[in-house]
């Protein structure tokens, strides 16, 4: 089979909308080079270093690859993404220079040699992602590892959004807890708060293809009779109560759901909010305390930012 690249040139906001087009597309992962990766100073503590080939990378803003075999209706395909990423302008989200470019691939360079790329990484105190087919010896007893394969939809867990969630899921989640996932992907964030002692993790996206993934990221975890990803719009007609509410999506879906996830967290419980594009902070931020909510914390990784609210007593 014959596969073509898209490469889209575009900003650091739109990263995760066009990601996410892409993959409702039919790519099964993208691969993101940002211009910032070049002088983002780097500690070994979590994770492994690698030298990074400028000429990889855009002047400025961000590259997005995606991968589409090639058959008749691929430029129906990519004219479908040109159109969709075109109205994210309607959600206030800037596209950039928004450039579109279509390459032929080998396919067998296609299928291994990205694989160099991904190594065991350290999220967190605790946390460490691996791809599945690397072996791995924990470090510490207390050591939680996640397996994911970066050749499903939804890519490796290490997106700065997902570290955050995952840095706070692990402060806030305790054992025998009840948590509700908003807008799963890969399943990554269900399953980390079920290795950190949840007992019961319900996994709710829209997309068919994310609930497929997350189902397979937890058989994958072994942690199946924990964990159930069903399809649902948000929270949505959810009834069950919950310790912790996590939500990693674009800030103006997240204040779409203040409203229900504070019905639905049980008095002091939390609600850990990710996806946050730096300018869209105080809109969620002012947004959860309209709606009862109170701040506890307020992170940032590069340009995006987490907000953990907790529900008062």
């Amino acid at each position: 089979m014959k596969w073509s690249e898209i490469k889209i040139h575009t900003t650091t906001e739109a990263v995760e909308p066009v990601s996410n087009i892409l993959h409702e597309s039919g790519a099964s992962g993208v691969v993101i080079e940002d211009r910032q990766d070049l002088f983002q100073e780097r500690s070994t503590l979590y994770g492994t270093i690698y030298d990074l080939d400028p000429s990889n990378y855009p002047e400025e803003g961000v590259y997005i690859k995606a991968y589409l075999p090639v058959n008749s209706f691929l430029g129906e395909t990519v004219e479908e993404i040109k159109e969709a990423i075109n109205n994210l302008v309607t959600f206030d989200i800037d596209i950039g220079k928004n450039n579109v470019t279509i390459s032929e691939v080998n396919e067998e360079e296609w299928a291994t040699a990205w694989k160099k790329y991904y190594k065991p990484v350290k999220i967190s105190e605790k946390i460490t992602i691996i791809p599945t087919w690397e072996d791995y010896e924990p470090v510490n007893s207390d050591e939680i590892i996640i397996e994911l394969d970066p050749g499903m939809a939804f890519g490796t867990g290490t997106h700065p959004t997902t570290v955050l969630s995952l840095q706070a899921l692990e402060r806030y989640v305790s054992s025998g807890d009840q948590v509700i996932d908003v807008g799963s992907g890969s399943g990554v964030l269900s399953i980390a708060s079920a290795l950190l002692g949840a007992n019961n993790v319900r996994a709710y996206d829209l997309d068919e293809v994310a609930v497929k993934s997350s189902t397979i990221n937890v058989k994958l975890n072994k942690v199946q009779e924990l964990v159930t990803s069903e399809k649902n719009d948000l929270l949505v007609g959810i009834t069950e109560q919950a310790d912790v509410i996590v939500s990693n999506i674009l800030a103006e879906i997240i204040v779409q759901t203040t409203g229900d996830a504070f019905n639905l967290v049980k008095p002091g419980g939390y609600f850990i909010t990710s996806g946050i594009i730096k300018g869209k902070k105080e809109l969620v931020k002012d947004d959860l305390e309209a709606k009862g909510f109170n701040i506890l914390e307020v992170n940032q990784m590069e340009d995006w930012i987490s907000i953990i609210a907790q529900k008062p007593e």
